[in-house]
Order: structure tokens, then C-alpha cells, then sequence
């Protein structure tokens, strides 16, 4: 343990409901290792080499509570310290990043946090883990070549990481806690996780020797090497945990080979590591095409852009239907033609179309509520961000939010009203309606929109529990939006039919034609 670096960084979850960096809240800074708020760059000295590691800590000051700091943030002094870590570490071996943040859910100003770390060999961060076991292994690569490797959780997956660079060379192993033997192969790596740019990948064909780091807490009795299921024969041991074979690379330098390890212990314990390697530089491989949409996609700007688009899209339909020209009926209309009617009279309806306007242009302005942030602290969150204690934390989490509201009430909302309109301008009122519309439609439709008004109705819950009784209060995207949508269902079966009049004329003789 003498020969031990503790090195520990934040994560989210350090910054729930923290008001400032030197608040008691803050047990980072008591009960960490390294005790140091922001990014560092720890440099590792060695005989044959220096080897970089920083820190990129994205986590959030103040951090407000969930779900408003799933995405980090760095600012523009964050980005230049960064940039000088980097520009320092041009004098190492190899340079590692870590952070807890995947980089597709760090905010950061331009060139961007990936260009930054380009440098880099790999950047190692944790966060999303094996999302719910969905992901189990997420890692990509960079179009720099930089690797970024995200790690499963220790919580509740007990997941961890070993890690080693062989003549400069670095491969790793991600493995569970209690599991033996534990099997690294340093030589050949695997091409896979390869870079060229960053890697003298040259020395795989020059080496002499399989080299294989092997742990258990029971003594070693085989280590057994494989490739393309030919036995080459087992590997001995140097020191520590070190185990090599000689092996004739130039035999295997053209395509892909596999090379599988076997480890066996006292204890009885086998534990196995296989991967593809190659020595020609025209081969390629890809990294699996989800773990590189997660971990290379910018989300909170996929994210704004999405919420962006689906408020246009309600907001177009309302304007261009109001100024549209209502088309005749001369035939027995068809479910098309009925839901452009329905948009048609939803829109030319001053109550209807004013409140979702309004609605919908509040949603993109307004304050969605504003409480408790942080306990003890006002705060106020806006779709394009949130401001709490004196500070502006830039839009992320709260476009996700916004695309949810979006698509699970205001336009399934429109849309409900729309058809209990049509309904109206058939003729129906809302006793008569049951028993004249198809049963189940009707029981279906008033079902789904019953589920959206209590799942509105439990998130006025979660806002109380959560940031206080003065936001549930104070909440026109919540509280209010509920009161708001009582109003206009009962608007919607008590307006009176003179109102409708031209509609209801239209469609009955339409019916009767």
C-alpha cells in the first residue's frame, strides 16, 4: 500500500444540494483522498518515464438538486486551465484524462472538451455505468484516436478497472469485485483498443515475448495461452504479477488472430481474457455503433435542438391553421381530413388557440417554477437553464425535461382537445358522446389522456417534496398547467353551440349528404 496514489475526483452525486465549495455539505473535501476541488494534473514518475493523468472536473457550483445536474458544465477559465494541463502533459510518455462525466454529457464552449484531451490516449469516466444494465460494456474512440472508457459502477455492480501500460502500450481489463483470477494481456493488445497516433503499435511485431499480468489471491498454478485456438503453450512466471511466453509475432502478422489466456489458482479458480490482435496497419474494427452514439453524441445539444423543433411544430400548426382557409366539406370525410378539420376549428377558437399559444411560448420564456433549488437558496428554472445562488447553470437537463412535457402533455393536450371539439361539432355533448362514438375509442382515449393529467399531477407532487411548498406554488408549468387544463376541458363541453354553430351546420349536412 506504501507504493499506492490515491487519486479521487467528483462526481454528480458529491455535488447534490451544495451551495459553494466550502460549504459542510461539501464531504468531498472532507472525506476524499485528494481533498482538492477542480481539475489537476498528477504526474507519475518512473525510470523508464512520465506519465500524465488529469482531472476533469465538470461537476457543478452551486449544485442544485436532481435532476438539474446530470450534465456537467465547464466555463471558459475551466476550458484554458484545461488547455494548460494539456500543453504540460506534451512532455509525457502518455497522458490519461479522467472525470466522472462521459464527454457527451459535458457542457463545454468551444473547441470543445474532446479536442482538448485529443492528446490524450483515453479518457476514463464513470456516470451512466452499464445504464441499468442496458450498456454493459460503453466504449469508443475519438476521431482523434483518443479511447473514452466508461466504467460500470462500484455501487451497486461492484465494477472496477485494472489498467498498464507495456512498453508504452496500454491495455486493461474491466472486471467484477471478488472474481479470480483476474486476466490481463499486455502483448499482444488488443487492436481494437488500438491508436496509432497515440501508440508505437510497431513494437507488438518486434517483441519476443506474450506478456500477461495475472492476479488472485490463491497462488497461480497455469497460465495457458491460445491463438486462433492453437495451444502455443504456458506462460511462466517473472515477478509479481507478470507471466510470459516467447512467441514468433512475424508468424501472425498479416489479418486478425485471437489469442485466448486461461488462468487457473490453487483454489481451483479459472478465469479467462481473449481479444483480436493484428499488425497491419490497413485493418480496421469498429466499436459497437450504440456504446458510439452515447458516448459521441452531444446530448444537450441534441437535446435543444429536439426541444427546439417540437415547440416550433406545435407553434406552426396553431398559426398556420388560424390563417388557413377552412376547407368545405362535400363528402363523407376520412380520419384525415377530420383532424385537419378539428386543427382547423381547435385554432379559429380565440380560448383554445390564445392558451396553448401562450402555453407553448411560456414553455420556451417563462420561469417553469421557482423554490428551493438548493435548500436554503432561491432559485428559478428556465427551459434554457437555471439561475440559483447568484449563478446561471446553462440549459441541459431542463430541454430533456422540456421534451417530456412536450410529448407527454402539451401536444397530447391539443390533441385531446381537438377531439372532444370534433365531438362537439358532431354534435355530441359529453354524456351523449359515450353512446354514440365507438365505446372502447372514446374509454381509450379519455384513459390515456386520464394517465398524462395524473402523471402532471404527480410531478406538482415530486416539485413539492423535492424544492419546497413555495414551488409547488409557484409553478405555472406544473401547478398551474393542471388548473389550466381542468378550465379548458370544461370549456371544451360547456361552450355554447352558437359558438360552433358554422361547424356543426357544416358537418350535419355533410353527414346527411
Amino acid at each position: 500500500m506504501e507504493k499506492t496514489k490515491w487519486i479521487d475526483i467528483k462526481g454528480n452525486h458529491d455535488s447534490f444540494n451544495i451551495p459553494r465549495l466550502d460549504s459542510v455539505q461539501n464531504y468531498y473535501r472532507k472525506y476524499s483522498a485528494w481533498r482538492k476541488d477542480g481539475s489537476f494534473h498528477y504526474i507519475q514518475t518512473t525510470s523508464f518515464g512520465n506519465y500524465s493523468f488529469i482531472c476533469v472536473d465538470a461537476t457543478l457550483s452551486p449544485g442544485p438538486k436532481r435532476p438539474y445536474n446530470f450534465f456537467g458544465i465547464l466555463n471558459m477559465n475551466q476550458m484554458a486551465e484545461l488547455s494548460l494541463m494539456a500543453r504540460e502533459s506534451l512532455h509525457s510518455n502518455h497522458t490519461i484524462w479522467f472525470g466522472h462525466y462521459p464527454t457527451s454529457t459535458i457542457i463545454s464552449p468551444s473547441p470543445g472538451i474532446r479536442t482538448l484531451m485529443s492528446s490524450a490516449t483515453a479518457y476514463l469516466c464513470g456516470h451512466l455505468h452499464t445504464m441499468g444494465g442496458l450498456m454493459p460494456v460503453l466504449h469508443s474512440q475519438h476521431r482523434g484516436g483518443t479511447l473514452e472508457l466508461e466504467l460500470g459502477d462500484w455501487m451497486d455492480n461492484r465494477r472496477y478497472r485494472i489498467l498498464a501500460f507495456d512498453h508504452d502500450l496500454l491495455s486493461f481489463a474491466d472486471t467484477n469485485f471478488e472474481e479470480w483470477p483476474v486476466v490481463l494481456i499486455t502483448n499482444p493488445k488488443s487492436f481494437l483498443y488500438s491508436s496509432s497516433t497515440h501508440e508505437p503499435l510497431v513494437k507488438i511485431l518486434h517483441s519476443t515475448h506474450i506478456r500477461i499480468l495475472a492476479f488472485s489471491p490463491s497462488v497461480i498454478i497455469s497460465v495457458k495461452v491460445y491463438i486462433d485456438g492453437i495451444h502455443l503453450g504456458n506462460a511462466h512466471h517473472v515477478s509479481g504479477p507478470l507471466y510470459v511466453l516467447k512467441w514468433s509475432p512475424q508468424n501472425y502478422s498479416e489479418g486478425f488472430h485471437h489469442i485466448d489466456v486461461t488462468v487457473q489458482d490453487a483454489s481451483g479458480r479459472i478465469g479467462t481474457r481473449g481479444h483480436l490482435f493484428g499488425m497491419e496497419e490497413n485493418l480496421s474494427l469498429r466499436f459497437d455503433f450504440w456504446s458510439s452514439v452515447i458516448l459521441l453524441t452531444d446530448h444537450y445539444v441534441l437535446a435543444r435542438v429536439l426541444f427546439g423543433v417540437i415547440v416550433l411544430i406545435q407553434i406552426t400548426l396553431l398559426v398556420v391553421f388560424r390563417h388557413l382557409q377552412k376547407p368545405a366539406l362535400k363528402e363523407k370525410p376520412g380520419l384525415l381530413t377530420l383532424t385537419s378539420y378539428s386543427l382547423h376549428v381547435f385554432s379559429k377558437t380565440n380560448t383554445f388557440y390564445y392558451s396553448i399559444l401562450v402555453l407553448n411560448l411560456y414553455t420556451i420564456l417563462g420561469p417553469w417554477f421557482v423554490g428551493e433549488l438548493i435548500d436554503g437558496q432561491m432559485g428559478a428554472c428556465f427551459s434554457f437553464g437555471v439561475f440559483v445562488g447568484g449563478s446561471f447553470l446553462q440549459g441541459s437537463m431542463t430541454f430533456v425535461v422540456g421534451i417530456l412535457q412536450m410529448m407527454f402533455f402539451n401536444l397530447p393536450l391539443m390533441a385531446y382537445l381537438c377531439w372532444c371539439l370534433l365531438l362537439r361539432c358532431q354534435g355530441h355533448s359529453f354524456r351523449s358522446h359515450i353512446r354514440h362514438v365507438r365505446r372502447c375509442v372514446a374509454v381509450l382515449v379519455h384513459l390515456a389522456m386520464a394517465l398524462l393529467l395524473a402523471w402532471q399531477v404527480y410531478s406538482c407532487y415530486f416539485l413539492q417534496r423535492t424544492y419546497g411548498t413555495l414551488a409547488f406554488f409557484l409553478s405555472p408549468m406544473r401547478t398551474w398547467l393542471v388548473a389550466l387544463t381542468a378550465a379548458l376541458l370544461y370549456k371544451t363541453w360547456t361552450l355554447k353551440s352558437s359558438e360552433l354553430r358554422t361547424y356543426i351546420a357544416e358537418i350535419k349536412n355533410c353527414q346527411s349528404s
